[in-house]
C-alpha cells in the first residue's frame, strides 16, 4: 500500500455489508475506493464461523443479495461453506478483488477537520479517505466471559467463532458454555464425537424445528431457466416474514400459538421431565431470537450429555464449576457466548471531530441517525448500525436499504460540491432515536421478560429495528439534508470552526423545514 494514499471511500470489512457497499459503489460509477479487510479472504462472519454444523437460520433465497440471486443454492437453509462460496462468487462476478486490501486491520480512524477527510492507520500502512463506510458487523468480535481460573485451565479453550480444527474432540470430556444460536448447532456435532459433553445453560432458548431440505435439481434448473422464479421465491419468503413482524412489535400476545408449537417440539424429543423442566424457558417466545434446530433436543437427550441449568462461574484446574455448585472434569472448553454487539471494539478506534472516540460518544448507548450516521463523525457511515438488527428476517434486506442511503449520501456530497462533509445533527439523531425507543417499548424484545444480547448494559435495546423491512427501506431511501450540518473546507484566511458553522447554518436555511421519514 502506497504511503499517504488517498481514496474517495474506504470500506471497512468484506462480509455481506462491505461487499454490498463495494458493489453499490461500482454501480454508482465510483471506482476510487478500497475495502480494508483484516483477514486474508472475504466472508466476514461466514468466514470466521466454521464450526461443525454452522448454517444460516434464514432461508437461502432470502439470505442473498437481490442484485445477485443464486439459482443453485443446494439447501433451503444453507451451510456456512455454501454462504462463504456465494460471497467469493459475488466478489469475482462484480470485479471487487482489485479494491480489496487483505491483511489491513484498521488500528485507528481519525477525522481531520482541516482537510475534511479521515486519516486511517492500518496494519499495512496509512491512507486517507473522504468518506468511511464501516461494515465490520456486530458479529465479528467474539465475547469470552472472564471466568476465575480460566487462565490456568490445562486443557483446550476456544470460542465458536475461532474453532480449532486441529483439536480432536473424539472421546474427550467437553464443556459447552452457552446455548445460543451457535451452541445449538455445535452441540449435536460435538455430542457425536465427545466421550462426555456438559452443556452450561444460563438461559434456555425457545427452539423450533429446522425445516431444512435439499433443493431438488428440478427446482434449480427451473430457477436457472426462468430467473423470475428465483425472485418470486424470494418475494414469498420476504412477504411471510413481513406479516409476522406485527406479533413481535405490537402484539406479543399473538405469539402464544408459536409458543405452544415450541413446547410440543420439546416434548416430542425430551421424554425426561427433569430435563424438560431445565430446558423450558420462563419468558415469552421471541424475546430472545427463536432458534431453529431439529437435532439439538435429541442430542441433549443422549446418555453422554449433561445439561447444567446454570452458568459457568469458576474453573479449578480441570474442574469446571457452575454457579449452582455443579462440577465436571473436562479436557476442553468451548465458548458459544456470542459477540461484542452493543460494545463493538471498532468504536474504540474511531476518533471524531471533537477528538473523542465513538465508544465515548456511545457510552450511554449506541445511537445513529437512521442507523447510519453518528453525530460528531462527519462523512462516516455504518452498515448494520444501531437498531437495524432483525429478529425474524434477513439482514440482507436491511443492508441493501442502508446501501441505498449510502448511495444518496454520496450523491448529495457531489451536488454540494467542493471539499464538503455531512455531520448528523445531534437533535436529528436524538429525535430518530427517541422515535425508535418509543416504538420499542411494546415489542416482545422489551416486554418478553428476558435478558438478551439485544440489550446494552443499561437494559436499553440498541440492536433491533422495531418495524418492518419495508418501513426501514422507506426511511432510508433518501438523505434529508435538514438532518445534517454541511461542513466545508476552511478558507486559508478563515478560522476552521467559523467557516464550518456558517456552512452548516446556510445548509439548514436552504433545507428549510423539510422533515425526514418517521421511524
Amino acid at each position: 500500500m502506497a504511503e499517504h494514499e488517498h481514496v474517495r471511500v474506504a470500506v471497512i470489512g468484506s462480509g455481506f455489508g462491505g461487499l454490498g457497499a463495494a458493489v453499490r459503489l461500482r454501480r454508482e460509477g465510483i471506482t476510487d475506493f478500497v475495502v480494508l479487510e483484516r483477514a486474508d479472504s472475504v466472508g466476514g462472519t461466514w468466514r470466521d464461523n466454521s464450526y461443525p454444523g454452522c448454517a444460516c437460520d434464514v432461508p437461502s433465497h432470502l439470505y442473498s443479495f437481490s442484485f445477485a440471486p443464486n439459482p443453485d443454492w443446494p439447501r433451503t437453509f444453507s451451510g456456512q461453506e455454501h454462504i462463504r462460496a456465494y460471497l467469493e462468487h459475488v466478489t469475482d462476478v462484480f470485479g471487487l478483488r482489485p479494491h480489496i486490501r487483505f491483511g489491513s486491520e484498521v488500528k485507528l480512524m481519525s477525522w481531520d477537520g482541516g482537510k475534511l477527510r479521515w486519516n486511517i492507520e492500518t496494519t499495512r500502512g496509512p491512507l486517507s479517505a473522504d468518506v468511511v463506510v464501516s461494515a465490520t458487523g456486530p458479529l465479528s468480535d467474539p465475547k469470552v466471559p472472564q471466568i476465575p481460573g480460566l487462565e490456568s485451565f490445562p486443557g483446550k479453550v476456544f470460542h465458536s467463532a475461532r474453532w480449532d480444527h486441529d483439536y480432536d474432540l473424539r472421546g474427550k470430556r467437553v464443556a459447552m458454555v452457552g446455548t445460543g444460536a451457535s451452541a445449538i448447532q455445535i452441540v449435536p456435532a460435538v455430542q457425536r464425537e465427545a466421550g462426555r459433553l456438559t452443556v452450561f445453560q444460563r438461559t434456555p432458548p425457545w427452539v423450533m424445528p429446522r425445516m431444512d431440505r435439499a433443493v431438488s435439481g428440478v427446482e434449480r434448473r427451473l430457477h436457472r431457466a426462468l430467473p423470475f422464479t428465483t425472485q418470486l421465491r424470494r418475494g414469498l419468503l420476504w412477504g411471510i416474514r413481513e406479516l409476522q413482524v406485527q406479533a413481535f412489535t405490537k402484539h406479543p400476545d399473538e405469539l402464544g400459538l408459536v409458543e405452544k408449537l415450541a413446547r410440543r417440539n420439546m416434548t416430542r424429543a425430551i421424554k425426561d421431565p427433569v430435563l424438560r423442566a431445565k430446558l423450558t424457558p420462563d419468558y415469552r417466545i421471541g424475546c430472545k431470537r427463536i432458534l431453529l434446530s431439529s437435532e439439538y433436543y435429541p442430542a441433549l437427550a443422549k446418555p453422554n450429555v449433561d445439561v447444567v441449568a446454570s452458568g459457568l462461574s469458576e474453573i479449578r484446574g480441570s474442574t469446571v464449576v457452575a454457579a449452582d455448585g455443579t462440577e465436571a472434569e473436562v479436557d476442553a472448553i468451548i465458548f458459544g457466548t456470542g459477540f461484542h454487539v452493543t460494545d463493538m471494539p471498532i468504536a474504540e478506534r474511531v476518533v471524531g471531530a471533537a477528538g473523542h472516540t465513538l465508544a465515548e460518544s456511545w457510552k450511554n448507548g449506541m445511537q445513529a441517525l437512521r442507523g447510519v450516521s453518528a453525530a460528531g463523525f462527519p462523512n462516516w457511515m455504518t452498515i448494520i448500525g444501531p437498531n437495524t438488527g432483525l429478529g425474524n428476517s434477513s439482514m440482507i434486506l436491511m443492508i441493501e436499504s442502508q446501501l441505498n442511503y449510502m448511495a444518496d449520501y454520496l450523491r448529495q456530497l457531489d451536488v454540494l460540491g467542493g471539499r464538503t462533509a455531512l455531520d448528523a445533527r445531534p437533535a436529528a439523531v436524538d429525535a430518530w432515536n427517541h422515535r425508535v425507543q418509543e416504538r420499542m417499548k411494546r415489542t416482545v424484545w422489551n416486554t418478553g421478560g428476558c435478558t438478551s444480547w439485544y440489550l446494552d448494559a443499561s437494559g436499553r435495546n440498541t440492536t433491533i429495528w422495531p418495524g418492518t423491512t419495508t418501513e426501514f427501506r422507506r426511511a432510508t431511501r433518501h438523505v434529508d439534508l435538514s438532518e445534517y450540518e454541511v461542513v466545508r473546507e476552511p478558507e486559508a484566511d478563515e478560522p476552521e470552526g467559523k467557516n464550518a458553522r456558517t456552512a452548516g447554518n446556510t445548509a439548514r436555511n436552504s433545507a428549510g423545514k423539510k422533515s425526514g421519514a418517521a421511524a
